[in-house]
């Protein structure tokens, strides 16, 4: 079996969903960066077991447990509070920990909108590292999220977790992503001159997306085209309305974006 790490702030809303998910998993861990709301309650008459740490960066929340947190398994899927483990991705975990030669698994989350997957306008699938071994698995923080250390052994997962994307509405989620947006920002001007355009033409899905989000920052009208991109060129017209509106939030973001540049960009000169 694996154990489970939740990572939590003021998360009563949807951490019960969340935990629900994990039942069949026997150590499932929270790390709270420091709720107010009934979120430590929640997760304790869960069965979960709960350790605090004040936030820095996802990598790092991420990392400190890997390390920190004795956990009863050598294997560990990371979930955040509005996703859920699915049982399909349940069973393939479980057969899939049985390798020796790798250091952990990437998993294409299904997000979903209002209830509705909309795989399309969110490039399914998207990659992101979450079964992993501890303590020897590393996360590195990149832009508002974390992705794996450029040295770890990875396998991919045909099954998916569920992400609910709008758990809290479009108010909270635009909120979340004007934050989002600022660490973008100062991502991409830490890192302007890395990566190579061939990247672009990569037989490998995930270097070319990743080499086509860096790209973009150097185009005009970036809200424009990310809508276009996302709902004609991606097929998110396909999702029905939930596509629709989730892509005019996605070009929403871009604006937020592209003023957090211009703002970093005048302010170091």
């Amino acid at each position: 079996m694996f154990s489970v790490l939740i990572l939590t702030l003021n998360e009563e809303r949807d951490l019960p969903r969340c935990l629900a998910s994990v039942q069949a998993c026997d150590d499932v861990v929270v790390l709270d960066s420091g709720s107010v709301d009934r979120t430590i309650e929640i997760a304790q008459a869960g069965g979960a077991r709960v350790f605090t740490r004040s936030f820095d960066n996802f990598a790092g929340q991420r990392n400190f447990a890997q390390r920190e947190i004795p956990f009863r398994h050598p294997w560990v899927l990371h979930l955040d509070a509005d996703e859920q483990l699915t049982p399909e991705l349940l069973a393939e975990a479980r057969e899939a920990i049985q390798r020796t030669d790798l250091d952990g698994f990437l998993i294409a989350p299904r997000m979903m909108w209002n209830g509705r997957w909309i795989p399309h306008c969110t490039d399914y699938p998207a990659y992101q590292a979450r079964l992993v071994r501890a303590p020897q698995f590393r996360f590195i923080e990149v832009g508002h999220g974390q992705r794996e250390a450029p040295d770890m052994r990875l396998g991919k997962l045909g099954s998916s977790y569920t992400h609910d994307l709008s758990s809290g509405g479009e108010e909270e989620w635009l909120a979340k992503h004007r934050r989002y947006a600022r660490a973008e920002a100062r991502e991409h001007l830490q890192r302007a001159g890395q990566g190579s355009w061939t990247e672009l033409f990569s037989s490998d899905a995930l270097v070319r997306r990743r080499a086509l989000k860096r790209a973009s920052y150097s185009l005009p009208f970036r809200p424009a085209l990310r809508f276009v991109y996302q709902y004609v060129f991606r097929g998110g017209f396909l999702d029905g309305s939930a596509g629709l509106h989730y892509c005019r939030l996605l070009a929403k973001y871009e604006g937020f974006t592209a003023a957090a540049l211009k703002e970093l960009r005048a302010a170091s000169h």
